[in-house]
């Protein structure tokens, strides 16, 4: 019997989540990342393998503000980004997560910058 980590478990909700949603260049894709310190978001157009936009929150407007708060940030910066990248209408990728606390919030954010879910 092997041990299944948390890590693990959620990596195979990843490719779950990923064989389902992908991104193009009218409707990139919004992917999350969490850690225990804080949280990034990229907006990913995988038809040409590119990155549109990033935020990280080791940035220094993000770095002082702790859990849902520096969600929101990030959020309302990803938008903010993607905007001026000409991008109106994206898809969430959680990656994995749950689509609660800190995810949720970092999407609330998203949506009242201006991207369309």
């Amino acid at each position: 019997m092997s041990v299944k980590t948390k890590e693990a478990s959620r990596l195979k909700r990843r490719r779950r989540v990923r064989a389902k949603v992908r991104g193009t260049a009218e409707r990139p894709r919004v992917s999350v990342f969490r850690s225990n310190k804080g949280i990034s978001a990229q907006v990913i157009d995988d038809d040409a393998a590119r990155t549109i936009a990033a935020v990280n929150w080791t940035e220094d407007a993000f770095k002082s503000l702790s859990g849902s708060d520096q969600a929101k940030q990030v959020g309302l910066a990803i938008a903010q980004r993607a905007k001026a990248a000409g991008v109106e209408s994206v898809v969430f990728d959680r990656g994995g997560y749950q689509y609660h606390g800190r995810v949720q919030a970092l999407a609330d954010g998203a949506r009242e910058g201006g991207l369309l879910f």
